[in-house]
């Protein structure tokens, strides 16, 4: 084979291998510029609004991890007051997550870092992401997503559904 012809194959197979590389290179760039934010979980076995509350954060970009061993004592841990409680409890960037607060407002608190313990949605209000199925019809009560201060002090941090002029 001349000089020149192997030259030609070697341009040929580099050609090749960038061509099949690409996709993987690319997929790379685009992880290492907006990496995956991962939560935790922990809830009841059997929840079934815990587990749409899951799906509706999965489906705004967040990978989950799920521990089936109930809430109480994660709650606990992460130092959501009781009185604030719901039947979920989430970490996302070292904030704690109580209830069915909505993805959005999750995004905002990582962007913002606020000292603070978390948010909150106490209770289980019809509306709210993982109680908003088709079971419930279109009903939406009002909510609000709480900041939990460090000093477990709460302020509004979202309101959702509340009537204009309130």
């Amino acid at each position: 084979m001349s000089r020149l012809n192997r030259r030609r194959a070697l341009t040929s197979l580099w050609g090749a291998v960038f061509v099949l590389a690409a996709p993987t290179m690319l997929r790379a760039q685009a992880r290492a510029q907006s990496p995956e934010t991962w939560v935790e979980v922990w809830k009841s076995p059997s929840c079934g609004c815990c587990q749409d509350w899951i799906t509706h954060l999965e489906a705004h970009g967040f990978s989950v991890k799920v521990h089936d061993v109930g809430n109480a004592a994660a709650r606990a841990r992460l130092k959501v007051p009781e009185q604030l409680g719901s039947c979920h409890t989430a970490l996302v960037g070292g904030y704690a997550i109580e209830g069915h607060v909505p993805a959005t407002d999750i995004r905002r608190l990582l962007k913002e870092r606020p000292k603070a313990i978390g948010l909150t949605v106490p209770g289980m209000p019809i509306g709210s992401p993982g109680m908003d199925g088709p079971e419930y019809g279109k009903r939406q009560d009002p909510y609000d997503v709480l900041l939990i201060g460090q000093d477990g002090r709460t302020r509004v941090f979202n309101s959702y559904f509340k009537p204009k002029g309130r």
